[in-house]
C-alpha cells in the first residue's frame, strides 16, 4: 500500500456480487500505477465516485472537489452541458499524473478513470480516433463485436493506419488510432464517422451507425464519442460491472470470438502486463498522419 495516500473504510464493500473491497481496488490500482497513470497524465480528469460501490447511485463532479490534495494539480476549462443545451461553465479538472493522485481517487470512490483524449498543453488536439464498438443485445453479442473489430482493423490497415484494441471491460470494445496531434476533434470525427458508415453499407444488418437501441440491427461503431470533452475509461481501468472486470489491452491475434469482457479480471490484468508490459504504450506516442486517410474516404 502507498504510504502517500490514507485509505479510509478499507473493508466496505464496492461489489455485492463478488466481494471485492475498496482495499482490493486500492491495491490492484497500486500495483497498476506504473501502466495506467502515463495514460491518464496531463488529460482532464472526470472523477465518477461510488460512495456506496455498486449496490448505490454514482455522481460526477466534474468540478475538483475541495479538500483535494494540492499535490494534484488542475487545469480549468470550459463545459457545455450534455446535449449542448444550457449555459457552459469554467470547470477546474483534475490531472492525475501521479501514483498517489491515482489513489486518491480510489480513496474517493472512484472505480474507473476516466480522461480525456487531448492533454493540457493543446486541448484542442486529440491524441486518437476512438471508435467504441456496442454490441446488440443477443446471446453472441460479444463474438459479433469481435467481428466488427475486425471489419474495422482491416479497413484501418487499408488506409495505412495501425490501431490498437481493447476490451471496454463493459459489454463492448475500443478501438484507438493514435494520431499525430495535427488534427482537431471535427477531423477525427469526420474521419470516424465515414469510415463507420462504409463499414456499416459494406456489412449491412452486422454495422449500424443508428443510435437509437429499437431501431438498430447489428453492432454500433460509435463514431459520437470523438469531440471536445469527451472521456474514455483508461486501459487498465476497472469498470463498474459485476465481476469488477478490466479493461484490457489485446493483442489482435488475441482477439476472437471465444473470449468475453469478464476474462479479464484484475488479477488477469496484472498478470498480463508482467508477461507482455503495456501494450497500449504505443497510443502515447502516436507519430499518424489522419489527412491522407480522411481524404481517401471522402
Amino acid at each position: 500500500m502507498s504510504p502517500a495516500v490514507k485509505l479510509s473504510s478499507a473493508d466496505r464493500v464496492l461489489f455485492p456480487e463478488d466481494g471485492v473491497t475498496k482495499r482490493n481496488l486500492f491495491d490492484y490500482y497500486d500495483a497498476v500505477a506504473g501502466v495506467l497513470v502515463p495514460h491518464l497524465k496531463n488529460r482532464p480528469f472526470t472523477m465518477t465516485r461510488w460512495r456506496e460501490g455498486l449496490r448505490g447511485p454514482s455522481f460526477v463532479p466534474k468540478q475538483a472537489p475541495k479538500g483535494m490534495p494540492d499535490s494534484i494539480p488542475t487545469a480549468e476549462f470550459r463545459t457545455w452541458p450534455r446535449g449542448g443545451k444550457g449555459e457552459s461553465r469554467l470547470v477546474d479538472f483534475p490531472l492525475v499524473n501521479s501514483r498517489e493522485a491515482l489513489l486518491w481517487m480510489v480513496q474517493m470512490h472512484c472505480i474507473d478513470m476516466n480522461a480525456w483524449y487531448s492533454r493540457v498543453d493543446r486541448p484542442d488536439r486529440p491524441d486518437w480516433v476512438l471508435f467504441d464498438l456496442d454490441p446488440p443485445e443477443e446471446p453472441d453479442a460479444f463474438a459479433q463485436c469481435v467481428r466488427v473489430a475486425h471489419y474495422l482493423h482491416d479497413a484501418l490497415a487499408e488506409l495505412d493506419l495501425g490501431s490498437y484494441v481493447k476490451t471496454s471491460g463493459a459489454d463492448g470494445i475500443h478501438i484507438l488510432v493514435p494520431i499525430a496531434r495535427r488534427s482537431t476533434y471535427e477531423d477525427t470525427y469526420e474521419f470516424a464517422e465515414r469510415l463507420s458508415r462504409k463499414l456499416e453499407s459494406e456489412h449491412p444488418g452486422e454495422v449500424t451507425t443508428e443510435w437509437l437501441k429499437k431501431k438498430r440491427s447489428g453492432v454500433l461503431v460509435d463514431h459520437r464519442q470523438n469531440g471536445w470533452g469527451k472521456t474514455i475509461a483508461s486501459a487498465y481501468s476497472v469498470r463498474p460491472k459485476p465481476g469488477a472486470p478490466v479493461s484490457t489491452p489485446l493483442r489482435w491475434d488475441e482477439l476472437t470470438e471465444d473470449i468475453t469482457p469478464r476474462d479479464f479480471s484484475m488479477q488477469v490484468a496484472l498478470d498480463r502486463v508482467a508477461k507482455h508490459g503495456d501494450l497500449f504504450e504505443p497510443v502515447l506516442h502516436g507519430k499518424q498522419s489522419l489527412g491522407s486517410a480522411l481524404k481517401a474516404l471522402r
